[in-house]
């Protein structure tokens, strides 16, 4: 093993939990629609996904190039403090959406948090701009906006390929469908969303000297960054995983079939093209399709906009975090332990908060009050009507539901 300072040891540390608080974080994007659907049962879903994370972080390094070496130029004076910092931005952003049960981007709160480190330690000369434009910021508007539109087709041809048969009929095929499109998200997660804690592991080992400019990460950075990522998917971020469950759209096995699958294929491709893309957004955006891509679905607009919101404020938060971080740290000894303290004064401060209303595989189910049918909705259904079978006024029914259904729903009284 390289030779390793505390400082840098403290950074390898530091970027460990970040990586675990990824893997909890994004549980949701694999195996939320899984979990929500029952095609899995809770605990089976997060330790299949775990790992497939495992595996997904051996399969390639083109993502850890880009942090490694793309981003943040290494030759510019950056130190492991300076990466330290960023870490600490990133996590705290990542635990205040958790706690928030917001799929917002752990690969966003990252950059952000090495971004904003970066410009306050050594100005705009260390951050690449022409690589977060190409590979962070174009690849974050249009991969959830692809995800999404692969995602409603994919629904819409699912929904017609079997219309002419019963629903038992299919369940058992979209069962064993939607475990392997969750497995092939789960891989494609690792392929990904490992690689950038081996990236930063990576850059700090290089910024202290410890190894060579352009390095690829070795063994040992990816079978810890991959073991981190894991056991942080294992233990599940139920919080989350209710949000994309059951908070944005009522996901049907088909719906969700075609969105992980959507979600999956966008993922494999940009990982092999080296783009830090965030999965969250990805899978999300998939999600929302699926609601879209269904005739007579529904999608909660004021969670996905307070969704979008956050992505929007992911990178600048954690960035003004870590910009505070990175200011401490260079002070010296002494300000690397007073941000440390603070962070894990943070960290324990949001724990106690998330024990108030504990959510866990228990009870990741359990449906929130559902949100009143917006001017949005109301108007995608009357363009898309609802299934063919369904009545607008046949006895018994209202708006083509059971009235006693109807008389539960407060979504189905507001569209009405």
């Amino acid at each position: 093993m390289e030779h390793i300072t505390l400082l840098i040891g403290i950074v390898i540390v530091t970027a460990l939990v970040f990586d675990f608080t990824n893997g909890f974080h994004d549980t949701a994007n694999a195996m939320a629609t899984t979990i929500s659907t029952g095609a899995l049962k809770p605990k089976t879903a997060v330790a299949m996904s775990a790992v497939l994370n495992l595996v997904g972080a051996f399969l390639s390094v083109e993502v850890a190039k880009t942090i490694s070496g793309g981003i943040i130029d290494e030759g510019a004076g950056i130190r492991p403090e300076v990466i330290f910092a960023g870490l600490v931005g990133a996590i705290v952003w990542n635990l205040l959406t958790w706690l928030a049960g917001l799929p917002s981007s752990s690969s966003h709160a990252l950059f952000g948090g090495l971004i904003g480190a970066t410009l306050v330690s050594v100005g705009t000369s260390g951050v690449n701009g022409d690589a977060v434009v190409m590979k962070v910021l174009i690849p974050a508007v249009a991969a959830p906006i692809v995800a999404g539109l692969a995602a409603t087709f994919a629904t819409r041809l699912t929904y017609r390929l079997a219309r002419n048969r019963a629903e038992q009929d299919t369940a058992k095929g979209y069962r064993a469908g939607q475990i392997a499109s969750a497995a092939l998200v789960s891989l494609a997660h690792g392929t990904n969303d490992a690689q950038k804690t081996m990236g930063v592991i990576t850059l700090a080992l290089i910024t202290g000297g410890a190894l060579a400019p352009q390095a690829d990460p070795p063994m040992w950075v990816i079978a810890s960054a991959g073991l981190a990522i894991a056991l942080g998917t294992y233990l599940g971020g139920w919080r989350i995983i209710r949000t994309m469950g059951k908070g944005i759209t009522d996901i049907q096995p088909p719906q969700g079939f075609a969105a992980q699958t959507g979600a999956a294929v966008t993922i494999l491709a940009s990982s092999h093209l080296g783009f830090a893309l965030s999965t969250t957004q990805v899978c999300s955006g998939s999600v929302m399709g699926s609601g879209l891509g269904k005739k007579g679905g529904v999608v909660r607009w004021s969670t996905a906009g307070r969704m979008v919101i956050a992505w929007g404020l992911t990178l600048p938060a954690a960035g003004l975090v870590a910009a505070g971080a990175a200011f401490l740290a260079g002070q010296g000894t002494w300000g690397v332990t007073t941000v440390a303290v603070l962070g894990l004064a943070i960290c324990g401060a949001i724990w106690a908060a998330s024990r108030r209303k504990p959510v866990d595989h228990s009870n990741v189910n359990d449906v929130e009050p559902i949100e009143p049918a917006g001017v949005v909705t109301t108007a995608l259904q009357t363009v898309s009507p609802p299934p063919a079978g369904a009545t607008t006024a046949g006895a018994g029914t209202i708006d083509g539901i059971p009235a006693q259904s109807a008389k539960r729903s407060p979504a189905t009284t507001a569209v009405r």
